[in-house]
């Protein structure tokens, strides 16, 4: 690229008021929603309008930050959540139903303690074991960390294992909620074969995502400045 095509001061200039206009649109389109209400046509124009204007703010502050690192070498504080990873939304405007999709990633990193939990369990509950109970006191750390698993996730629902992870001898990687809206509700048994087979993101309400990747180049700092401290979270529309 030549250097008559580089960008310049002009430039960053305009990127910078597209990005002020673009704040103000979507200032305007969350008003206008809050005015509406909460259900009708008219709410649902304005909830569509929010998220024009979102996806609107959202590049007018890519454009800005790339071009004001392009020429004065800086970047914004700012991390506008959702990006180009997601589609826009083409779902229902009243949505009938909803299903909630979730993913947690876990590293087993110290096998005894799982498998410890899991027998005190076991002796609380035998009930609570399944045919693979012998192999939580058997020699063999595959069988018994399977069968422990197994036993934990039986008794515990997903949320406590979340909150007690470290507890069960687990280490937390990358997790996702999407919540995805629907016309009609699915017939009993109908998605459990292959229950994330259907997701469809540009049914995507809304969309949690949690990864220690989000602050690989330090885009937050905790409390004391010292900056990183665990996993971000990134939601999006």
């Amino acid at each position: 690229m030549s250097d008559a095509a580089q960008p310049g001061a002009a430039e960053v200039r305009a990127a910078a008021e597209a990005l002020k206009t673009a704040l103000d649109r979507h200032l305007e389109a969350v008003e206008r929603r809050s005015a509406e209400g909460g259900s009708g046509a008219g709410a649902a124009r304005a909830e569509a309008a929010v998220h024009a204007a979102f996806d609107e703010l959202a590049a007018a502050g890519e454009a800005y930050d790339e071009l004001l690192y392009d020429v004065y070498d800086e970047v914004t504080p700012f991390e506008i959540p959702g990006g180009d990873s997601m589609p826009a939304y083409a779902g229902p405007e009243e949505p009938s139903t909803i299903g909630v999709l979730i993913r947690r990633d876990y590293t087993v990193v110290e096998p005894q303690r799982l498998m410890a939990q899991a027998q005190r369990v076991t002796a609380l509950d035998p009930d609570s074991a399944d045919a693979d109970e012998e192999a939580l006191e058997g020699p063999f750390a595959g069988s018994g960390v399977h069968a422990a698993l197994s036993v934990l996730f039986g008794e515990y629902e997903p949320d406590e294992i979340a909150t007690r992870h470290e507890e069960f001898g687990l280490e937390e990687g990358d997790s996702t909620l999407w919540v995805i809206a629907g016309d009609e509700p699915a017939e009993p048994g109908e998605w459990l074969g292959s229950p994330f087979e259907g997701a469809d993101p540009e049914q995507v309400v809304c969309r949690f995502d949690v990864s220690a990747v989000f602050d690989e180049e330090d885009l937050y700092e905790d409390e004391d400045g010292d900056g990183g401290g665990g996993p971000v979270v990134r939601a999006a529309h």
